[in-house]
């Protein structure tokens, strides 16, 4: 495929925002896909294209929260694993549940989700008592396995939910969550970027340079995140849900297909 100059202008500036995005609430996914999209893209190639690009920073992500202190791996861990076995079960079942009664449901569940959010405690969670490592490893378990679930059904947001159900169901502060919603991405990432080299839906041409802008985006966002607590990464997370409510409405109103 031909790749010319302003597919670059397009992609790697707002993959470059995604990563950021992503490194502070997830969802970055949403922006970057779109990019490709609006390039003019094929669908298979930019969902490759783009697994490439997001493995890459978001494994700058994962270092730089991990190298924080800012990963519990009691929960990232088993999340990780049983959000890839979720996430293989909801692919399954798309086959049976149509799309759009997906999209219906997940629009009227975000202003929910919203509501949820502005109630989390936005600081740094600390005087939450921790929970036993084996209740932890527990409760992550089902949230990957729930939440891969969703990301196989339908995907967007995966990361912004996960950072969410990391705080309400665990009790991790949001910059916790945030970094163990990374390691469980980068699972997925890896997993299916696997699956598109196998079947040739990547171009590295355009991968490689969207990869470095990702890197990037990553890492000035896992800074942001880092260095502002859980405040920063709450008002991200209500960008992203924004975002997310008015991508299920196009979708369904027909306006755009991505």
């Amino acid at each position: 495929m031909q790749i010319g100059p302003i597919t670059y202008l397009i992609v790697c500036p707002l993959v470059l925002l995604a990563g950021f995005v992503d490194a502070v609430a997830g969802g970055g996914g949403i922006i970057s896909l779109t990019a490709y999209l609006i390039a003019g893209i094929p669908a298979k190639l930019a969902a490759g294209t783009n697994k490439l690009a997001s493995g890459f920073g978001t494994s700058l992500a994962s270092y730089r929260y991990a190298r924080s202190g800012n990963i519990d791996w009691h929960a990232a861990i088993p999340a990780a694993i049983f959000a890839l076995l979720g996430s293989a079960a909801g692919a399954s079942f798309a086959v049976y549940l149509p799309e759009s009664v997906l999209q219906i449901i997940m629009l009227a569940a975000l202003p929910i989700v919203a509501v949820i959010l502005f109630f989390v405690k936005s600081g740094d969670g600390e005087d939450r008592p921790p929970l036993p490592n084996r209740t932890v490893e527990f409760r992550a378990a089902l949230i990957g396995l729930a939440i891969g679930c969703y990301d196989g059904l339908v995907g967007p947001g995966t990361g912004t939910f996960l950072t969410l159900a990391f705080s309400l169901f665990i009790g991790f502060p949001l910059l916790r969550s945030a970094g163990c919603a990374r390691i469980v991405n980068l699972a997925s990432n890896i997993a299916a970027l696997i699956v598109y080299l196998m079947h040739g839906d990547v171009l590295f041409a355009l991968g490689i340079p969207a990869a470095a802008c990702s890197m990037l985006g990553n890492y000035l966002g896992s800074r942001y995140a880092i260095n502002g607590g859980s405040s920063k990464i709450r008002l991200v997370m209500f960008f992203v849900l924004g975002l997310l409510f008015v991508r299920f409405a196009l979708k369904l109103a027909g306006v755009f297909d991505f």
